[in-house]
This record gives C-alpha cells, structure tokens and sequence, in this order.
C-alpha cells in the first residue's frame, strides 16, 4: 500500500515537472527545445495580395484579350482576308501570353471548368479536329474534346492547315469546307473568351471574399490549396509540359512534335518565358505595380527564418529561377526544332527547373506546415 501511494505522488510530481517546463517553453520556441518562431504570419495579408494584386488583374487583363480574340474570330470568318487573319494572329498571341500569367491559378471556377485543359492542352489532336469540322456535331464541352479547343488548336488552324500565310487565306477563301473551318475557329473563340469571362465574373462577384476569408491552415484552406496549385503548375504543365515531354525526359524519346506552339513554330520560347516570369512573380510577391512590399510566399519564408544549407531558402529558390532563366535563354524560339537539331540544351533547361522542385515542394511545404494533395506521375 505504501509503494503504491509512494508510486502516486512520483506520478503526480513528474506530471507537475513536464506541465512546469511546457509552459516555461515561452512564445518563441517551438515544442522540442527549438528557435523556430511560432507561424503568426499574416496569411490572410497574403491572400488579399494574390487575390487583389495577381489573380483578378491577371483575369482582368486576360479577359481583355480574350474578348478581343472573339471579335478577331468573328471578323475573320466573315471575311478571311489578310487584314484580318493578322488582327486574329496578334489577338491569338497575345491571349496566349496572358493565360501564362493566370495558369497556376486553378482553384475556384477554374478549377470547376477545368481551364488548363480546355484551353492548353498540346498536341492538338488534329484528326478528332478535322472530324468536328466535317460533321458539324461537336460539343466543346465533353472531356473527349479537351485536345480539339483552345490556344493550341487555334495554334494549328492559323499556322498548321496550310503552309504560309497566303496559302492559309487562299484556303479559308476557296475550300470547299472553308466555311465549316471558319465556323469552328469563332466557335474556339468563343468558347475560350466564355471560360475566362465566367472565371473572371465568379473572382469580382462571390469567390473573392471567400477566398481571402478561408485564412486557415487545413487542406481546404485558400493558402494550402492554392500552393499546391502553383507547385503542381510548376512542376507539370511548365517543367514538364513546356520542356521535359517534348525533350523525352518521361518518354526515352524526343517528341519534338509535342511542343507548345507547335505550328506557329516561333511562340514555344516566348511562352517559357512569360511563365518562368509569371511564377518567379508571384513566388516574390511582384505584381505589375513592382511592389514587392506585400506579403508572398518568400516573404512567408524569410518571417520563419527558414534557411537550408546556411543561405535563406527563399535566396535559393530565386537563384535557381534565374538558373533556369539563364539556361532557357540559350534554346531557340522554336522548341520542336531544338528538340530535333540539339535537345541537350532542352534537357539542360529541364535539369535547371527541376532543382527547384525539391525546395518549393520539400523545403517551402515543409516549413508551412502544407501537406500535397496531388500525385505527380513522372517519377520525382
């Protein structure tokens, strides 16, 4: 009986021991002893930088060129002319370059409406394309038809279905399907200007607010979803989209028919490039303002002090942004002809934008405490 109560009051005494000690840890150390500040970060500052300063003016701008792209569209199939057919070149383009910008953004209505795939994905599927056409019974909207729409397949309709531009006004003037051709191309017009203005409507409208509301630190929280957005962006549709498929880094293989723009044979490079940008950008917090005084992802890495290998990771992450930068510099406006002609710099690109894959998806998630809720397939 005595060992028993004596046994109690140890208990008892090194409960009160480990309840002393927790509460002695203080405010600025974490469990286990070490100097890590606790995350008070302002994540809802945050928010309201990428929802204010980076997603409603990318889709404000991108909205804009889309917009314009329809009434190009439009003009064109009413009358295919040279006049036109350059009007609807310089509108394709430059809502091409805009969508870089708003591409890692997949959440809320874009996420719905599956944006990245009806609007970019690449190679177009030429023979599903010409069947749509010829049968007039199509409908954009099936997950079937995601290869047959968007900035690619205007990328083969303006370039790819006859070889240069008088050859391609001559067919939209005299083929005996040239009108079912134009009438398929406003219908790409139109279905892309429709997805950005709805994504764009539902930001200005409701999601805005719930967005930058959803301040939490959980997998359905705005900052957990989002970051895992622009991680999956980085690593599948820019890294291995834009350079690794078609170097054959997944495949054993080149695939140099596998590039973005393909059959404008000059826009792969300039595409890149607005994406590296447009991902460095918001990883920085530097929107169009040059305003870096607002919270981002590495001002929420430089807040916890987190550093790997004795230098700031955020230092590491925008050094190696700038390797890959570099790197891409060397590669030719046309990817499908460096992919035939020298695809070592093409691997070489590819090698440069995956050493920061370890450090945005390891090292940033880790240190905000962020679980990743997508699979990569591709053997990272």
């Amino acid at each position: 009986m005595y060992m028993k109560e004596n046994l109690i009051t140890m208990k008892r005494l090194f409960f009160l021991a480990l309840l002393s000690l927790t509460f002695a840890c203080g405010d600025d150390e974490q469990p286990g002893g070490g100097n890590e500040p606790v995350d008070n970060f302002d994540r809802q500052e945050m928010l309201f930088n990428w929802a204010d300063n980076f997603i409603i003016p990318g889709y404000t701008a991108l909205a804009e060129k889309t917009n314009t792209l329809k009434e190009a569209g439009a003009s064109f199939s009413e009358t295919p002319d040279a006049t036109n057919y350059t009007n609807l070149v310089s509108a394709w383009e430059d809502a091409y370059l805009h969508f870089q910008d708003v591409s890692m953004f997949e959440i809320g209505k874009a996420e719905e409406l599956r944006l990245t795939n009806n609007l970019n994905i690449y190679p177009t599927d030429v023979d599903a394309l010409n069947n749509n056409v010829l049968e007039g019974d199509y409908n954009l909207e099936l997950p079937s038809q995601i290869a047959t729409q968007g900035f690619p397949a205007l990328d083969y309709l303006l370039f790819g279905i006859a070889d240069g531009q008088d050859a391609l006004i001559e067919f939209y003037q005299t083929d005996a399907n040239a009108d079912a051709y134009l009438q398929y191309l406003k219908a790409l017009t139109l279905r892309i200007d429709s997805l950005i203005q709805a994504v764009l409507a539902d930001w200005t409208d409701t999601y805005r607010d719930e967005f930058v509301n959803n301040t939490g630190n959980a997998a359905t929280a705005s900052v957990d979803k989002l970051v895992n957005d622009y991680i999956f962006y980085y690593e599948r549709h820019l890294r291995a989209g834009k350079i690794g498929i078609p170097a054959g880094v997944f495949s054993g293989s080149a695939l140099p028919q596998n590039v973005e723009g393909l059959y404008s044979k000059d826009k792969s490079k300039a595409l890149l490039n607005r994406a590296l940008d447009a991902v460095q950008a918001f990883f920085n917090g530097t929107h169009t303002t040059g305003n870096s005084n607002t919270e981002s992802l590495k001002s929420y890495l430089d807040y916890l002090e987190i550093q790997k290998d004795g230098q700031n990771l955020s230092t590491i992450i925008n050094n190696q942004f700038e390797a890959a930068r570099t790197t891409a510099s060397e590669l030719d406006d046309n990817f499908s002809t460096q992919v035939e002609n020298d695809n070592t710099k093409m691997l070489a690109t590819y090698d440069q934008l995956q050493l920061n894959v370890v450090p945005l998806k390891v090292d940033m998630l880790q240190a905000f405490n962020i679980n990743v809720d997508f699979v990569d397939a591709d053997g990272d």
